[in-house]
């Protein structure tokens, strides 16, 4: 164990020597398998999250469902997402991370199990709704403990990588729901997505609390207990002793002058949602909420409805109109990963700009041309995939980094609702669009636009993050 000596233990918080014990552990077994764990939990999130989208051309023949039913199934989800992201970061500051994340991932796979019951449209919303609760309330929180067990150096590719996960999981959910649903009905699916639930004593058996929430809280011999035994098992992975800390007191992010520790003073004891937008934190829940509603309001205008419109529009099989919509699924995926390789080097702000934008001209170009076959809306919204899923793995990334420990899975709480925002609106007005006059061009319009409002946001006003200890980027 590594504490501050004599010298420099007054000039140095608990706070501080958590995050400078963090700095010096090298990448080893102990992170992976803790990111393995954490990410089968989120793996499987994902999946139960894209399933609906390949489950409804079957629920609207089954339960002979209107439009107005069709699209409350596939936003009655995200209301609860948005709904339990907003709980779920307030109670992970109070309560801790892993625990959160564990009773989250159990009332997800209970409520799984429930939904294969339904006979009807009623309960399955309303189940559907408790399972978006538990959702939303998983996802932004495991990315705040993930930030949080991070060294600053090449943080990008090591949280991108995990967060690689949740599209992963909305992937292989497409992959398995193009064959399982055409073969064995909704039901199947279901229970088979389901059965993760049992992951929630695995997290809470084998990942340890946030030492950084911990001394944030005041427990700190816990948080120095904890550190010990994750220090001793970096140690053991690496075969080596680990270098020294370094230990210094966090920086000021702003000069030295009375407006600017007026500035720190509030932007400290402010609590709750007005903390977010207290100081230099109200500028950055502005933009980093622009780039997810806009994001994800893409992401979900086109994942939501492709099948649909394949099988509606275009007169495809169901088997064909999933396994269309399952190409643009995987392509997103290669962007993901892109993502993760260059975002230390690029920076946050120009994969936003970049890759939300290059989504944006594909999603024009297809319209100029006419989106006239079902090919060509293929092979462009796939392009486009690229762009859109990759800036939004971003986020997982860049949200934590943005806000301190004592609001951290608060400020990405926040970022899930504002995406469930976009999530919510953008399968209802490309619905309502498409259903005008079933023009297919002009829904990629109102795409193309939006995510371009995204990328000129980011561009212009997002703070770059890169390679900066969380400490320093939110004191």
């Amino acid at each position: 164990m590594t504490r501050p000596t004599a010298a420099t233990r007054e000039a140095v918080t608990a706070r501080d020597a958590i995050a400078a014990r963090f700095e010096r552990l090298p990448a080893s077994r102990w992170h992976v398998t803790v990111r393995l764990v954490v990410g089968v939990v989120t793996f499987f999130e994902a999946f139960d999250q894209l399933l609906i989208a390949y489950a409804l051309p079957e629920l609207r023949q089954e339960w002979h469902l209107t439009d107005g039913d069709a699209t409350s199934v596939l936003t009655v989800g995200s209301v609860g997402m948005l709904i339990g992201a907003l709980l779920s970061g307030r109670l992970a500051d109070r309560f801790g991370r892993v625990r959160v994340i564990a009773y989250c991932v159990a009332a997800s796979g209970l409520a799984g199990l429930a939904l294969v019951a339904c006979t009807s449209l009623t309960p399955f919303l309303a189940l559907r709704f408790v399972q978006g609760l538990a959702i939303g309330g998983e996802v932004p929180v495991a990315a705040a403990f993930i930030s949080e067990i991070t060294r600053s150096f090449k943080r990008g590719r090591f949280v991108l990588l995990y967060e690689l996960v949740f599209p992963a999981g909305l992937t292989v959910g497409a992959l398995v729901a193009a064959w399982l649903v055409p073969a064995a009905g909704w039901r199947v699916m279901f229970a088979v997505a389901a059965v993760p639930g049992l992951l929630a004593f695995l997290v809470q058996r084998t990942v340890p609390e946030s030492p950084r929430w911990l001394a944030d809280r005041g427990r700190t011999a816990e948080a120095e207990a904890v550190m010990d035994e994750i220090e001793a098992k970096v140690s053991a992975a690496t075969g080596e002793p680990l270098p020294p800390v370094r230990y210094s007191p966090g920086p000021p992010a702003h000069p030295a002058s009375p407006t600017a520790k007026a500035a720190t003073d509030a932007e400290r004891t402010t609590t709750g949602l007005r903390s977010l937008f207290t100081g230099r934190y109200r500028r950055r829940t502005l933009v980093v909420g622009a780039i997810w509603f806009t994001g994800y309001f893409v992401n979900y205008g086109v994942t939501s409805w492709l099948p649909s419109i394949y099988k509606d529009g275009y007169g495809l099989t169901l088997s064909d109109a999933l396994l269309y919509s399952t190409v643009t699924s995987v392509a997103g995926l290669l962007g993901c990963l892109l993502v993760a390789l260059t975002v230390d080097v690029l920076g946050r702000r120009k994969i936003f700009a970049i890759f939300l934008g290059g989504s944006a001209a594909l999603l024009l170009t297809l319209a100029a041309l006419g989106a006239d076959t079902p090919g060509q809306v293929l092979i462009w919204t796939s392009l486009s995939a690229v762009g859109f899923f990759g800036s939004n793995i971003c986020l997982y990334l860049y949200t934590p980094e943005l806000y301190p420990t004592r609001m951290r899975a608060l400020g990405c709480s926040v970022g899930g609702a504002v995406n469930r925002l976009g999530v919510i609106l953008g399968p209802i007005l490309v619905g309502a669009v498409y259903a005008a006059g079933n023009n297919v061009a002009t829904v990629f319009v109102m795409l193309g636009a939006v995510a371009l409002a995204g990328a000129v946001v980011a561009g212009a006003l997002a703070e770059e993050t890169a390679n900066r200890p969380l400490e320093e980027i939110s004191p």
